[in-house]
């Protein structure tokens, strides 16, 4: 006897199906699953033995075969234990055939027969709706997050014996009881992320500093990677972690985007709702290469993907490894990561703003004010330090900041601290300006420019273009730090609702290029 039932894994973060087929014949009893299974596949041959047994169903004794079609693409997870199952039993006529058909199953089962959850619905679900499967069956727990893709009919179980015929109706046994969630239109998360934030860290808090807050604004404003450079406790980390306090708010698309990585991650914590604030990923500076891109037997993402539309901020960039640095050049400029294995090819999206920060030196006291501590640092030692971040890599990032430490007299006298809530503000009006110029374009944000996008929303008058000559020679700029240059001024423009690009935006911009100077390393605060 022969039966086929649907389900679904995961290969990267997007959702693949797969075709569960049940043979049953004569034979000493046993059970095998082939179609290239891992080991928590294999091991659900007991699971499903017993959450069969234990829900009242009666477990074939027959030569019982399922294999996992397509059979040369790898498949992982407990996800196939509730499709396993159910297709033993529509095979051995426990279940009628109707009742399964053009139904995508997802479940991992306990030995009791209870439906547990698994990660990676949401992508799985979107798959299936592409299709064109009407009706999806998930465990309880992933119902809601299950219901936030529409176009298909949403059935949650929470156990087995849900399944029991009930008076020869297909339907009732597929329903058994079972919830039934719409999955109708997805309310605007747009507009729910444009409330007042409630978070405790404001940059009211950061006393003076006034220029690095412009910086980060028009980062921001513009998406634009960035790095602070100065002495320990001039507030570096404090100004990069209050960045997702007046970053723009996420569209319903990158929100739904953001939140199928993390369920096919399995830090998808509250499935009540997509995530509608920006990711913010800090890991420690002992990362691996694996761990910032992704990587594996069966390759998972890593940081760059987790961060995906929010921000990856690397605290003293230095102390990272070369290689771990080196390999975010690629997915830093075509905004998603390629993982190559000899049976597959993974694509994960890494489309993210870096922030980072270092010290100016080793000890990192170069540049303190001369009654405080000096610094020991050699300039060979400097050089070697400035050496660990590659030129190409520094390429890469917009925004060079120079954060030194401040007086006295600024941190308690009187002051007129720069909020969020302004901030946030100034940066939603330049990404309205964005988001209606770039509307036909594909892109959303300025740092998104290249090519002849570029050379078509990115015009100098004659100033400016003077001055953008002179200092491409005196600067000694790559052709992509001119690049970056244009979008920086083109954000600063924006944030002042300007349609033209000026000369003191260029030059504005080209005060944010510090490390590109061709100066002794001395020199900076100097």
């Amino acid at each position: 006897m022969y039966g086929k039932v649907v389900s679904a894994c995961l290969h990267g973060v997007d959702g693949k199906l797969v075709e569960v087929e049940v043979d049953l014949s004569n034979g000493l009893p046993q059970m095998m699953i082939v179609g290239l299974p891992d080991v928590a596949i294999k091991e659900s041959m007991e699971r499903v033995r017993a959450a069969i047994k234990n829900c009242g169903f009666t477990f074939p004794l027959q030569r019982i075969t399922v294999n996992l079609a397509p059979a040369d693409l790898r498949k992982e997870g407990s996800a196939f234990d509730l499709a396993i199952a159910l297709g033993i039993l529509k095979t051995s006529g426990q279940l009628p055939d109707e009742a399964l058909s053009d139904t995508l199953i997802i479940g991992e089962l306990a030995l009791d027969g209870s439906v547990r959850s698994v990660p990676g619905v949401l992508s799985m679900i979107a798959t299936a709706r592409e299709h064109g499967i009407a009706r999806v069956i998930v465990p309880a727990e992933n119902a809601e997050e299950a219901a936030w893709i529409g176009g298909c009919e949403v059935r949650c179980v929470r156990h087995l014996s849900q399944f029991r015929k009930s008076e020869g109706d297909a339907e009732a046994a597929v329903a058994g009881g079972a919830e039934e969630l719409s999955a109708g239109p997805m309310e605007s998360l747009t507009a729910a992320s444009r409330e007042t934030s409630t978070a405790e860290d404001d940059y009211a808090d950061v006393s003076g500093q006034l220029h690095v807050k412009r910086a980060l604004m028009i980062s921001a404003a513009g998406m634009h990677n960035f790095i602070l450079i100065g002495p320990p406790g001039t507030g570096k980390t404090m100004l990069a972690k209050r960045l997702p306090t007046i970053l723009p708010p996420m569209s319903d698309s990158e929100s739904l985007d953001v939140t199928k990585i993390y369920s096919a991650s399995g830090k998808f914590a509250d499935r009540r709702q997509l995530i509608r604030e920006r990711p913010f990923r800090m890991p420690h500076h002992t990362i691996s290469a694996g761990g910032l891109v992704g990587g594996g037997g069966i390759p998972k993402p890593g940081e760059v993907s987790l961060a995906h539309r929010g921000v990856l901020f690397l605290d003293e960039l230095p102390e990272f490894s070369r290689v771990a640095l080196e390999v975010l050049r690629q997915p830093m400029e075509d905004r998603f990561v390629t993982i190559g294995r000899a049976r597959a090819v993974y694509r994960f999206p890494a489309h993210f703003l870096l922030a980072a920060s270092m010290n100016p030196c080793p000890c990192g006291y170069w540049g303190a004010a001369s009654d405080q501590q000096g610094c020991v640092c050699s300039p060979l030692k400097i050089s070697h330090y400035r050496a660990k971040i590659s030129g190409p890599l520094l390429d890469r990032i917009d925004l060079h900041v120079e954060v030194p430490r401040i007086e006295y007299k600024d941190l308690r006298g009187p002051q007129q601290p720069l909020s969020s809530a302004e901030m946030r503000d100034a940066v939603e009006r330049a990404h309205e300006i964005q988001k209606r110029r770039y509307a036909e374009a594909g892109i959303m944000f300025n740092s998104e420019l290249n090519g002849k996008k570029l050379q078509e929303h990115v015009k100098l008058d004659p100033p400016s273009a003077q001055l953008l000559e002179r200092s491409f020679s005196a600067l000694g700029l790559s052709v992509r730090a001119h690049d970056r240059i244009l979008k920086i001024a083109r954000t600063i423009a924006d944030l002042e609702g300007q349609s033209e690009i000026r000369a003191d935006h260029v030059a504005e911009a080209l005060q944010y290029r510090v490390l590109d100077k061709k100066i002794n390393p001395h020199t900076l605060f100097g």
